[in-house]
């Protein structure tokens, strides 16, 4: 199939375009199949639980835990309202690493309380270049329980605190790196979680055997990372934080999210495997019913299985859906649930009473701010802790010995597959299997036999292989075939010198001149050499290019991450096919092949 060509300059790339969204709707499927099946009886759960959380671990880039060093808080000061109290607090996660939050509790406070963590979502407060943290938009929550009994501690995100740091790694900066080092800024943030759940534990007024959870939008998603991990979360209500693999991918939802909302997709999850690691616990989904980016078929999709695994466990009751009329909003409706819930479940208190208070904001956000203005910590790395979070590789030591190498080698090509390709389609395509090879034509101009083939490299995803030789020369007097496997100025310069001699087998492809001097040089390279030359674009480039668009590309390589993949792995996985489907053409299976590649297919 050929592109037909828009305009001078400019090729339709609506196949590519077609393609990778159906490529992605069909993996999405795969994927959403795959989710939880391998659980059917609570044995199978109490096996697997752990394995999950570990996998949760990994991805998260907490794998090992960090150590947990001193936390170092310190108060800088209390705010009082008429029948609560605030201290402004921050501690060290990590030495540099700072937290900054709000304790919210009772006056005259007797004996230990039940406490909420709140974790915020993304409301940013900046006065005249001054960061207040998104523990101000979010103060009328603590301020509610503090009044109703509990203690609260409400702290700010890395990138929306007091000291602005960055989630937007993918989604803004082009962080690629953050893919490959196993970091997502999620990981930071369930990490400040796991923390502040330490500090709390040190408080006087805080029942460290009744802690619960809740947020909304980012919190939601923070909401869910430290119930997931962290047992000594005893109730969760993680508001408008998750939904469908389906709903980011194909729906579109990942394009109006920051990174902080995924894991490093690796064991390539579906949302409900999170949810459900919340089983047995008391748990309350909370989402509106016209949330953009939290659609209610995806939110009900996430209960419906999460639902199967409380069931199995016994503990249906404890899992609770609730849907309100609104918006991606802060509304009275969602949180007068969540109060309820709390209530019960935290409290004691079934059934709980009539929730007669409203959530109201009390302080300025100047009252709340931890650290006067100009005087943040000089030592902190909340600005740069995406670049030591998780650390790098050490170097691996060079072997002594044949042996030593073997094993070096044997364990390197287990984690490629096991973890950097472990979004490869091997069971579905076996070596060779399913390539649907197809000659599209074979002709000869100025002594040169060129051909194409089409291939099947993944469920819908179909290349092209094209071949060129000297006429006349049988495949068995080859001496070498060279597979160049083309980036997209590689294509443009294939085309380029192909289109001299085969100008009808490039018609409506890219707009780009012929080049006769490069197409000579081809020409007495064949003459001179019983070689053949071989040429794929992997996924992306050429035929099946989408639109050269910054924010198009980036969403589309995002998706890839959702799915345990990148862009990149996967054209490696092109290529690897595209080695199969020549072996595959008529006397090339024993022909000496050699791989090329420029600039990133050189990778």
């Amino acid at each position: 199939m050929l592109l037909p060509c828009a305009s001078f300059g400019q090729t339709d790339t609506s196949r590519g375009e077609k393609m990778i969204a159906e490529y992605f709707r069909q993996e999405t499927a795969k994927l959403t199949r795959q989710s939880l099946a391998e659980i059917q009886t609570q044995a199978d759960w109490e096996k697997q639980k752990p394995i999950y959380r570990k996998q949760l671990q990994e991805m998260l880039g907490l794998d090992p835990f960090p150590a947990r060093t001193p936390l170092k808080p310190v108060i800088t000061g209390t705010v009082e309202a008429e029948d609560f109290l605030v201290d402004k607090v921050q501690f060290q996660s990590r030495p540099g690493l700072y937290v900054t939050g709000n304790f919210y509790y009772p006056k005259n406070a007797k004996g230990k309380l039940p406490t909420i963590l709140y974790v915020c979502g993304h409301g940013r407060v900046v006065k005249n270049g001054v960061s207040y943290g998104n523990k101000a938009t979010y103060q009328h929550h603590g301020a509610w329980f503090a009044r109703n009994g509990y203690t609260c501690l409400t702290i700010d995100t890395v990138q929306l605190g007091e000291i602005e740091g960055i989630h937007h790694g993918t989604y803004r900066y082009g962080m690629w790196w953050w893919n490959a080092r196993g970091y997502s800024s999620a990981g930071v943030e369930a990490w400040n979680c796991i923390r502040a759940l330490d500090y709390l534990e040190t408080r006087p007024e805080v029942d460290a055997d009744r802690i619960g959870v809740t947020g909304r939008s980012g919190g939601g998603a923070y909401s869910w990372w430290i119930a997931a991990l962290d047992e000594r979360i005893k109730v969760a209500v993680p508001v408008a934080g998750i939904t469908s693999l389906y709903n980011h991918v194909v729906d579109g939802c990942v394009e109006g999210h920051c990174d902080c909302m995924f894991q490093v997709n690796t064991y390539r999850w579906d949302y409900a495997n999170v949810a459900a690691l919340v089983a047995p616990r008391p748990l309350l989904i909370s989402n509106t019913d016209k949330d953009r980016i939290f659609p209610l078929n995806g939110v009900v999709s996430v209960y419906f299985k999460t639902r199967r695994i409380y069931q199995l466990l016994g503990a249906g009751d404890k899992l609770g859906l609730q849907i309100t009329e609104g918006p991606h909003k802060d509304t009275q409706n969602l949180r007068i649930h969540a109060f309820h819930w709390f209530n019960e479940y935290l409290k004691g208190e079934r059934p709980s009473p009539l929730i007669e208070m409203a959530a109201t904001k009390f302080f300025e956000p100047e009252q709340l701010r931890v650290f006067p203005p100009g005087e943040e910590p000089k030592d902190q790395i909340n600005t740069t802790i995406q670049e030591t979070f998780v650390p790098k590789a050490d170097p691996p030591p060079v072997p002594q010995s044949k042996d030593e190498w073997n094993k070096q080698k044997t364990a390197w090509l287990e984690q490629l597959q096991t973890k950097s390709f472990r979004g490869w389609p091997t069971e579905e395509f076996p070596s060779g299997e399913k390539l649907d090879l197809k000659e599209v034509f074979s002709v000869a101009n100025e002594g040169v036999q060129f051909s194409a083939y089409d291939f099947t490299s993944q469920n819908a995803i179909q290349l092209r292989l094209y071949l060129a030789h000297r006429k006349g020369l049988k495949p068995q007097d080859l001496d070498l075939a060279v597979l160049n496997v083309l980036d997209q100025e590689g294509w443009k310069e294939f085309v380029s010198t192909m289109r001299a001699g085969f100008p009808k087998q490039f018609e409506g492809e890219i707009a780009v001149d012929k080049n006769q001097a490069e197409f000579e040089q081809t020409q007495k390279m064949f003459q001179s050499f019983p070689w053949a030359m071989a040429y794929v674009a992997p996924r992306g480039v050429g035929p099946t290019a989408w639109k050269d668009n910054e924010r198009y590309q980036t969403h589309i390589r995002r998706r890839f991450m959702l799915l345990g993949q990148t862009w990149h792995g996967q054209q490696v996985w092109d290529a690897r096919r595209a080695v199969q489907a020549l072996r595959q053409v008529e006397g090339m299976d024993s022909v000496q092949l050699w791989l090329q590649g420029e600039r990133d297919m050189a990778g």
